[in-house]
Formats: structure tokens, sequence, C-alpha cells
């Protein structure tokens, strides 16, 4: 049998070049032999650090008489969700649609013109060869009926492509606010039941919200969440960083796998946390994430790869957790008195006979013993010795996007400048390896080899993470590839006429459906952050052409989030900074002064742009913001220019005065 995916680079499909199954990448040739042989399509969709996605391989694609069941009756097709998330969201869209509810791996049998008839996720192994034998002996039998219910289904997903329009009003940041209280958990923080996401997007709006409103009920619900995951097993005590979501309510056993763009996410969340409240504990759980991530995750280019598996030696979260004797033999009877007592380690253990490290029910989480540090390190210096987690090695320009905005506000924030270099060294690996000549962005580098035009997700991740990185560094160079990307992605993918964004672009493959979605999963909204990029340009400009598109990207996001508002965070928070009274700095001087650097890191002030105009990047910046040329920069000390609402104050010379302007109703 040939080998199909032996040259493929993601690490989901290579994980699959040796099973029976005789899989085959996405593409027109798989589709072309389907309906030459006049075989429905077996679609598999998974990535490669996905626990379940494991489970299935092992239990039926290594197995013989399945591969056997498959291989005769469909064309089997491999797709990484990470490396095409537009093929995964159609799908799952059409999973959702027949079953309710979606996840991976993911499971959807398709007629040769790509339209699904099936969908589903994890299959245990004698479920899915009944499914193979009834699919296989319909299309046979009865065609007809498969083909009629692909159909109603494809044009179902048409059906919900359109959303209505509106304006953004307060009362629907508001209406959200409300929804999260009435699922929020008193106890234990986050939302709804188990499992539990972190979902940090919704976290960072909260805070917001209450900064902006002043209802305090929302920033505690937001405090209340962040504290709860980081005392739990969510958070890795040892090395640092965030398991992807918690199985039961307290937060303390998690599907063990890291993501880079949770961690991404959550870094932002707890420098928000830690700007807006100053508590040194948030500042420390920033950094033992971001630690994490340059520390296990960065590859030595300056890019990012995408996580960490939960398995090892075939055992879940086996790598993390250990036993109260293995403890005492490293560290010796005091010292693991000392760190079992801080950890909650027992004979007992709280998973499988081992113990997670968590800090729950601990009164004093900020207040760690001395002692403990040192220990920790050794602990860790100790795992690493343990069979090493598969790490997943490809580079996505939508995540490392991400990752360069937690970095730039990180760095800021926090006043470390490493991880501000850490941002402009995956911003020049996007530039280097994930863009074309021509400034067409590419989804994925693995290996040296970039591939899959980028989409929605990766043009607007990387342009927020460009503008966050001006916004430290004040090198227009960013501002300006920020604009090149956003000027792409309206021209590629913005419908001009309804507003919103395609998935993917006007000249690229087109799938059965060209959804614009909405909804916030584990990510924001491609749609929700394309509108943050628009707006911000739009202040920082003054240029007519972002302040248009952003108008009808935010009409149509108000028309799509009123139903349930809750479900778009992310669009909520781009509201915020919409609704609210907004402000504009240009600061003019011959080098950037010190005092605007400490000013910007001593909060969280999403509602201000600010521009710095020096003799280095006056030209640059008066074709980016044309409207700067007429300020001009001093021969000695400093001008600030600020403008609120449409309304510009007199020129001054200090930051203190800048504040106090802010200050004024």
């Amino acid at each position: 049998m040939p080998n199909r995916l032996q040259f493929e680079q993601s690490p989901y499909l290579l994980q699959h070049r040796e099973n029976p199954v005789d899989w085959r990448p996405w593409g027109s040739e798989a589709f072309q032999t389907a309906r030459e042989e006049d075989k429905p399509v077996f679609l598999s969709i998974g990535y490669s650090t996905c626990h379940w996605c494991h489970v299935m391989a092992h239990e039926s694609f290594e197995d013989e008489t399945v591969a056997e069941a498959i291989n005769r009756d469909f064309i089997p097709i491999k797709v990484d969700r990470e490396e095409r998330p537009d093929v995964d969201a159609v799908y799952m869209a059409a999973c959702v649609a027949m079953t309710g509810s979606g996840g991976w791996p993911l499971t959807v049998l398709l007629t040769p013109e790509q339209k699904p008839f099936w969908a589903g996720t994890y299959l245990p192994r004698q479920a899915l060869l009944s499914l193979l034998q009834q699919a296989a002996r319909l299309w046979r039998e009865d065609r007809g009926s498969l083909l009629t219910a692909g159909e109603a289904l494809t044009d179902r997903l048409r059906e919900a492509e359109g959303a209505g329009t509106g304006f953004p009003d307060r009362a629907l940041a508001g209406m959200a606010v409300g929804l999260y209280a009435r699922s929020f958990d008193t106890r234990w923080g986050g939302f709804g039941h188990a499992p539990k996401f972190p979902t940090p997007h919704n976290l960072i709006f909260l805070l917001r919200y209450a900064r902006r409103t002043g209802e305090s009920q929302a920033g505690a619900m937001a405090e209340q969440t962040l504290e709860s995951m980081y005392r739990g097993g969510l958070f890795d005590h040892v090395g640092g960083g965030f398991a992807r979501y918690s199985t039961d309510e307290m937060w303390l056993v998690p599907h063990f796998e890291k993501m880079l763009y949770d961690n991404a996410l959550l870094a932002l969340a707890y420098t928000e946390a830690y700007q807006q409240t100053r508590r040194p504990l948030y500042g420390e759980i920033v950094r033992r994430t971001l630690d994490y991530v340059l520390r296990e995750l960065r590859d030595f280019q300056g890019g990012f790869y995408c996580g960490q598996d939960a398995d090892s030696e075939g055992e879940e979260g086996k790598y993390y957790v250990f036993t109260a004797g293995e403890l005492r033999d490293l560290l010796g009877p005091e010292d693991a008195e000392a760190f079992c007592g801080w950890y909650g380690v027992t004979e007992t253990g709280n998973f499988a006979g081992k113990n997670i490290l968590n800090l729950i029910g601990r009164e004093q989480v900020q207040r760690e013993p001395v002692r403990i540090r040192p220990l920790r390190e050794r602990v860790y210096a100790y795992r690493l010795e343990r069979t090493c987690l598969h790490r997943d090695d490809k580079v996505l320009a939508a995540w490392n996007g991400l990752m360069i905005a937690a970095l730039a506000r990180a760095g800021l924030a926090l006043d470390e400048p490493r991880y501000r270099d850490a941002a402009v060294g995956a911003a020049a690996f996007l530039k280097r390896s994930l863009t074309e000549e021509n400034g067409r962005l590419l989804a994925r580098w693995r290996a040296g080899q970039a591939a899959h035009p980028g989409k929605l997700d990766d043009y607007a991740f990387c342009a927020w993470g460009l503008l966050e990185l001006y916004g430290v560094t004040f090198r227009t160079a960013y501002l300006a590839e920020a604009r090149d990307l956003t000027a792409r992605l309206l021209e590629q993918f913005f419908d001009g006429k309804n507003g919103g964004f395609y998935p993917y672009a006007a000249d690229g493959e087109q799938l059965i459906t060209r959804t614009k979605e909405t909804y916030d999963g584990a990510m924001p909204s491609g749609n929700a952050a394309a509108a943050l990029v628009l707006s911000r340009l739009a202040r920082l400009t003054g240029e007519a052409r972002w302040r248009t598109a952003a108008d009808l990207q935010l009409g149509y996001l108000a028309g799509a989030t009123r139903t349930y508002p809750a479900g778009h965070g992310f669009a909520m928070l781009v509201f915020l900074e919409e609704l609210w009274p907004s402000a504009e700095l240009v600061c003019a001087a011959r080098t950037m002064p010190e005092e605007l650097a400490a000013f910007l890191r001593e909060a969280s002030r999403p509602e201000l742009t600010v521009l710095v105009k020096t003799p280095e990047t006056a030209k640059p910046l008066e074709e980016l913001a044309p409207f700067t040329e007429a300020y001009p920069i001093p021969e000695t000390g400093v001008r600030y220019y600020l403008c609120r609402n449409g309304a510009c104050a007199r020129p001054v010379d200090s930051i203190s005065e800048v504040r106090r302007l802010l200050e004024q109703n």
C-alpha cells in the first residue's frame, strides 16, 4: 500500500502514516478518486496532541479489520484541524447541526462532492465498524436518501451564512455580563459545570467591563476564576503554563495537554488582572506561564510550536503526577514534608493513587514560603528525566500572533524586556518564514517548510499581535505590517456589502460553504479580532477607510451577537473600546521618553491609542497616519497632543498633564 502521508509536514498526519488505513491528505486528487471509484469519503479530523484522537487511532485506525472496511468502501482522508481550520469549521458546523455538539476526533462521511451525510466524534471500534457497514450498504442500495440528506444539510449550512445587522450598544455588553453571572460557579469560579474551559477572552472582557462601568461583580467573577484556575491542577505548578481544560468543577484534574493559544490568552488575562489590581500573584503567574512557553515551545528561530501532548507511555497525565514516596526519595524527609504540605500531596493521592500538585483550600497562595521555589526547581529537573512528552512542533501563524500580543503586553506591564524581545523575534519569524514575497501569509511552518494559504484567523491575530508590539516598541514597521495584513483582509475576506469576514480568501480553495463565524470557541472569533484591528487602526491612523470598514463590521457583529452575547466575549471586548470614551495621544520628542513608558506600564488603557513621533519615525509615521505631519517635534523636551472623543486639548509638556487631562470628565 502506498504511504500517501509520508511527505506531509503535519505531525498529526505523520502520526498516521503507518496506519493500515490508506489515508490521503485533503485535496482535489482524493475527491477525484472518490468520483472515479464511485465511493463516499471517510473524513477524519483531529490534531496531534488530542488524547481521544490517539485513543481512536490505537483502537481503530491501527486495526486491520477496521482498515479493510474503510479502504474497501471509502476514500479515507485525514485532516489536521490546526493546519486546515477552514475545512474543520465547515464539517464541525455539520456535526453540530446533525448532533447538537462537536469535538475531536471529528468523523464525517461525505459524498465525492464534499457534502456531508453523517457526522460524529469519537467512536469505539465496534460502533465504527457498524457505521461503516451500514453506510456502505446504503451507498450501494439507497444512495438517493444519503444524497438528499447531504443536499439538505448543505443547504442548511449555507442558510446560516447570513446574520442580522444592527449597531452595538452598552446594553448588549451588560446583557453578556448578566448571562455570565447566571452561569457563574460561586464556589469554584468559572462558568457552567464540568468540564470547565478557561475562556480567557471572556475574563478580559469582564475585567474591562468592571473598570469601565464600576460594576464590581464582573471583576469579582473574573478574579475568582483566575485565582481558582491557578490554585488547581489546571496550572502546572512544577513547570508553569496551563493545560487545556479541567475535567472537574474545582479545576483540580486537567486534560493535561498544553496548547500555545491557551497560554497566550491566559497570559493576556493575567496581565490585564495584574495591571488593574497590581497583585504580585498575577504578575508571577504571567511570568511562569510565559517562561514555560519560552523554555519548551519556542523554536530556535523565534517561532512558537503548537503544544505538548497529554500522554506519555500511553497514559494521560503520567508525566505530571507524583507519589509522596518518590518526592521523599528525591527531596529528603524534611524538604519533602514542606513541599508536599504546600502542594497538597498525600499518601493516597488525588489522581489514580498519585498526586496532581495544587493549592486548593490554601488561604494565602501569594505568600509562598521561600524554600518552595528551589524545591520546585529540583522537582522540575527530576521530571525532565521522564519520558518526553510529544511536542507538536509546527508553527501556526494565527497562534503566534496571539503569543506576540501576550509577550508584548507582558513585557510592557512587567517591565521585562526579554518578553518584548521574544515578541520581536516571533514577529521577525512570521515575516521571514510565513510571509510570501507578495505579502500574503501562509498558515503553517514546520521543519523549514511553509504551507497553506493564510485564513481569517491568521491575518486577524497576526495584525492584532503586531499592533500590540507597536504599542510597546513604537517601531513603525510593525504598524505598517499590521496595516498591510488588514488591507489584504479587506480585499480577500470581507463582505463589503453586509459586513463580516469569510474564513478563507475569495481566491482560495472554495469549500461547500463559506460561513462567517462569529462565536468564540477556545480562541476568540476571527471576525471579532478583525473588528478590533479595524477599530484600532482607525483610531491610530485617522484614515477613513479603516473607520468605514470598522463601522460596517461592528454593525454586522451587533446583529450576529444579539441573540447570545455571552458566546461572543471578544466582540463585547471590542464594543467596550467603541462605546465608551476613547482617546488618542501623539508623543513628539527627539527620543522615546521614559516617563511615557512608565505611564503605559502602570495601567491597562485599551481605550487610549498612542503614537510616538521622533526624527527617525516621522516620515513613515506621516505615511501611516497623515494627520501627524502637522505635529512638530520640539528641539528639546517632549510635546504631547491628546484628543478625546473628537476634540483635541492644547499640547502639554509632561505625562502628569496628560494624566490630568485623561482624568477630567
